[in-house]
């Protein structure tokens, strides 16, 4: 399977392993600056515990032109 590089990805996902909501709030601004749309967040938990451990932050945006084409 061919993944396409990061800079011409019309995707991005970003862990955090520090779930607050200041790194949360970090992580949105930082990516939602550089063009990044935001799409949605999952939490990972584990079995009997409600506080998260991880958070994938998934954002979109139009794919960039491949450089050198």
């Amino acid at each position: 399977m061919s993944v396409p590089p990061a800079e011409n990805a019309p995707w991005r996902v970003v862990e955090l392993t520090d779930v607050s909501d200041r790194s949360i709030e970090e992580a949105l601004n930082a990516a939602t600056g550089d063009g990044w749309r935001f799409e949605s967040v999952h939490f990972v938990t584990q079995p009997g515990n409600r506080r998260p451990m991880m958070a994938f932050l998934f954002f979109t945006r139009d794919a960039l032109p491949a450089q050198g084409v």
